[in-house]
């Protein structure tokens, strides 16, 4: 672990200074979670990074109203054509 200084407002620090272990698991996920949205970490390294498993993380995310898919409704539909079209080829 690395100890470092940050700036925040004076009434976040009652929120980040949590002993509980679950509290300090979200909080570091939850910082971790832009740079895994953006691609910059895949949710893996992410899981690596926090010592937990990557399915573990994408359960946390979940708990916390994140998918682990990013989907429009449409994009599904397109997906399930294009396999249900593949599936058709290979009979």
């Amino acid at each position: 672990m690395a100890v470092i200084q940050m700036e925040m407002p004076e009434e976040m620090v009652s929120f980040i200074l949590s002993s509980d272990k679950d509290e300090q698991l979200k909080r570091n996920a939850m910082m971790l979670y832009p740079y895994v949205h953006d691609g910059i970490i895949s949710h893996g390294r992410a899981a690596e990074i926090l010592g937990i498993y990557k399915m573990d993380l994408i359960a946390l995310y979940g708990s916390l109203g994140i998918p682990y898919i990013e989907m429009t409704s449409e994009e599904i539909d397109e997906e399930l054509s294009i396999v249900n079209a593949l599936k058709e080829e290979m009979v």
